[in-house]
């Protein structure tokens, strides 16, 4: 009995362990032009012209993400504005992603932002390209980067838009593999906030361990409801709020990621009806 009682609080105190919250890493927006480290003579500017020109003609023709044709366009004009930018490993390697967030065009739904991957080990080199929006304005999300192998880290940006009392955001989990973007897959989430309640749908990030040769990923979404307290004409829903999580695990046969169950897909369903 003894024996078995060790082995319960051994277990108990090694589950912590299993699954590790993926730690929030820092994005930086330096001045377009300030120097990259290691590189004095190479400016944020100058790795950006890589991508986009500086004569107002749209950017290098590259892939969406996703691999939806009916996604967003670059604006007519494009102009260089500050990039968002977050150090990553790839391959074991050091790299550099920076997230240009364009805007969008009066006739598109989506906006356009580049998603680019430069190696600066020596004269910095553009390595990948891709459109990572899925709605109008583009950022990295927090964490903006998780681990997901010694020397691999996983991409996580967010495309977000709002009306007076909804929120639609889009979460793209996206990895590295021979210094190419390869999407790993998008989560849709659905705020509310209205006199009577808030609604919010938020995610959370946990890697299992370093399995080779990269992590299982878990992904969570905590759907919360709260009264606001406040006397409104609509009645105020109890206060409740589950989770709903979706395991992401390395199919080698596949040679990608693959999840091991539907449950983002039938949130996303369901939020629609509430649009």
């Amino acid at each position: 009995m003894t024996f078995i009682l060790l082995r319960f609080l051994l277990a108990c105190l090694l589950l912590p362990c299993l699954w590790a919250p993926a730690g929030a890493e820092s994005v930086s927006f330096p001045e377009p032009s300030s120097a990259v480290p290691g590189h004095p003579g190479v400016t944020y500017l100058d790795l950006a012209k890589l991508i986009i020109p500086d004569d107002g003609t749209p950017p290098i023709q590259m892939r969406d993400i996703t691999g939806d044709d009916d996604g967003g366009s670059p604006p007519p004009t494009t102009s260089l504005s500050d990039a968002a930018v977050l150090t990553i490993k790839a391959g074991g390697k050091d790299r550099l992603a920076m997230l240009y967030d364009l805007g969008y065009s009066s006739d598109d739904a989506e906006g356009f932002a580049v998603l680019a991957l430069y190696d600066l080990s020596g004269k910095p080199r553009l390595l990948d390209t891709a459109n990572v929006a899925v709605d109008r304005s583009t950022s990295f999300r927090e964490p903006g980067k998780i681990s997901i192998a010694a020397g691999d880290d996983a991409i996580v940006t967010t495309s977000t838009h709002f009306n007076s009392n909804q929120g639609y955001v889009g979460t793209l989990l996206i990895m590295v593999r021979d210094d190419r973007f390869e999407l790993i897959d998008t989560i849709y989430t659905f705020d509310e906030n209205y006199c009577a309640y808030r609604r919010t749908q938020n995610l959370a990030f946990q890697t299992k361990g370093h399995s080779r040769p990269y992590a299982a990923i878990k992904v969570t979404v905590t759907d919360a409801t709260a009264p606001s307290g406040e006397s409104c004409e609509e009645a105020a829903p109890k206060a409740v709020s589950h989770d709903i999580s979706v395991t992401y695990h390395w199919d080698k046969a596949k040679s990608r990621y693959v999840k091991d169950s539907d449950a983002f897909e039938k949130l996303s369903a369901e939020n629609e009806k509430r649009f």
